[in-house]
């Protein structure tokens, strides 16, 4: 049974889909302004985990991740730039592709930008302006905090009258009620526009995923994501909204991840304290990127440094390593030793209670290194038998595979094909300086290290590992 922590409980739940074995799940994107940092990278990562786990464990899983491609700060880098605020969507909504592909990140089963709901963003604030729970000032349209405020809190676990006016809110006298928020907002001259009842504007941020959440997976859906900076006042208001329209909740398991931190403050784009995914991948393999977002609880905070990155290198080249010693074994033992498949078993089960756990990735990582552990002493003993080589191979593949990490840097390739390919180089290696033709075994070396295989020669023969 998966367990998930509901924010909106405060507490671990059984995770009671609406449609029996089906999931349905809405993480909030980002405003495509910007390339993307590694703070919205930590998300992406871990609920393409969670997906993933969800998938293994049999489930099917529709999966809905949005483009903010109108917004405030599009526009405001258009007037600072002066390109077109369509095209500044565009560019960043390519650049944001492009790392989640390069992190391994699986494409969403549907990727809606918000101005392509349009349409169907003015009928929602339609509703609720017919419904009573809305009003307009001046082409601007308000949700009235004084009739949702029942509803209010549910993620912030606080009342309203105890929030600080003004605190995250954009404050207008305008407004009945100084917490109220923009449904709609009049667009003003030279503004992207779109026609409506109380004349041409856009929609606001949070009325956006509330139309695709309910268009693409109904209500309630089953989880909703993102990190814990949504909690209030973005996810508030999504649930405030679709409770008002609907009549119920938007989501029945509200998740979120801890913020990714420098010097004890989150990173973002706001605050100019962020460092870009491409940033980070100039300097690092992407799976190495990818190891450290989950070599922890998705839940924790997590401190963004070149050591912890450094350190996640380190580890990850551990595993690397191993799929390929996996890959390069030759020679087995004619008997299975006994325990060792109890052992090998003993780590998968591990890692799918630590997976149904709230999706303790850190744990099930840990799982993973003690199979690398128990495989190496196997191998370093002799006592891997070929039974035991291929069920150690599909169970560290199947987990590595629900981690969404890539070994030995070759997609779709092998792991024995890749070490077949590396030792015959360093066989035409050993020939040419057999035959004193040291340019080209020298070239050899370099092509390789240049490959990220780093070797050593020794009296007992040259041993070699990939690094990334």
């Amino acid at each position: 049974m998966i367990v998930v922590h509901n924010t909106a409980s405060g507490a671990k739940e059984p995770l009671e889909t609406v449609e029996p074995g089906h999931v349905r799940m809405y993480v909030c994107g980002v405003t495509v302004y910007n390339d993307s940092h590694v703070g919205h990278a930590r998300s992406f990562v871990a609920f393409d985990v969670i997906r993933r786990w969800l998938l293994h464990r049999g489930y099917r899983v529709s999966y809905v991740f949005n483009y903010t491609d109108v917004d405030d700060k599009i526009i405001n880098r258009a007037n600072e730039t002066g390109e077109p605020w369509d095209s500044i969507a565009r560019r960043f909504i390519a650049s944001l592709d492009d790392d989640m592909r390069r992190l391994n990140v699986t494409p969403a089963t549907v990727a809606p930008k918000a101005t392509d709901l349009i349409p169907d963003m003015v009928a929602f604030v339609k509703d609720l302006v017919d419904k009573g729970h809305a009003y307009v000032v001046d082409g601007d349209v308000y949700y009235d905090m004084e009739r949702g405020k029942q509803w209010f809190g549910v993620l912030k676990h606080q009342r309203i009258e105890d929030m600080q006016a003004g605190a995250r809110v954009e404050v207008d006298e305008r407004k009945r009620n100084s917490y109220d928020f923009v449904l709609w907002k009049s667009s003003k001259p030279g503004e992207p526009r779109w026609d409506s009842p109380w004349g041409p504007g856009r929609p606001g941020w949070h009325i956006e995923c509330s139309t695709m959440a309910s268009k693409y997976l109904g209500v309630p859906i089953d989880i909703h994501g993102g990190g814990t900076d949504l909690i209030f006042p973005h996810h508030e208001s999504e649930n405030l909204q679709t409770w008002a329209r609907e009549g119920r909740p938007l989501a029945r398991y509200w998740v979120h991840n801890g913020m990714l931190n420098i010097k004890a403050e989150k990173m973002s784009k706001s605050l100019g304290n962020f460092t870009t995914i491409k940033e980070v991948l100039t300097h690092y393999d992407p799976m190495v990127l990818r190891f450290y977002l989950l070599n922890v609880h998705y839940r924790t905070e997590l401190e963004f440094s070149g050591e912890g990155l450094d350190g996640a290198k380190e580890a990850y080249n551990r595993l690397s390593s191993f799929r390929v010693a996996l890959g390069r074994a030759r020679e087995f033992a004619a008997e299975d030793v006994e325990g060792l498949e109890e052992q090998i078993e003993a780590n998968r089960l591990g890692f799918g209670k630590a997976m149904d756990d709230d999706f303790n990735t850190r744990q099930a990582v840990a799982h993973v290194f003690e199979l690398v552990r128990i495989g190496n002493q196997a191998m370093a003993s002799k006592v891997l038998s070929k039974r035991h080589h291929r069920i150690l191979s599909e169970i560290f593949d199947e987990l590595v595979g629900v981690l969404g990490l890539k070994m030995a840097g070759v997609e779709g390739v092998d792991a024995a094909l890749v070490a077949g390919l590396v030792e015959l180089l360093l066989e035409l290696r050993d020939e040419a300086r057999t035959a004193k033709d040291y340019k080209a075994s020298d070239a050899i070396r370099a092509r390789l290290r240049e490959l990220g295989v780093v070797f050593e020669d020794s009296a007992d023969g040259t041993t070699w590992r990939i690094e990334r």
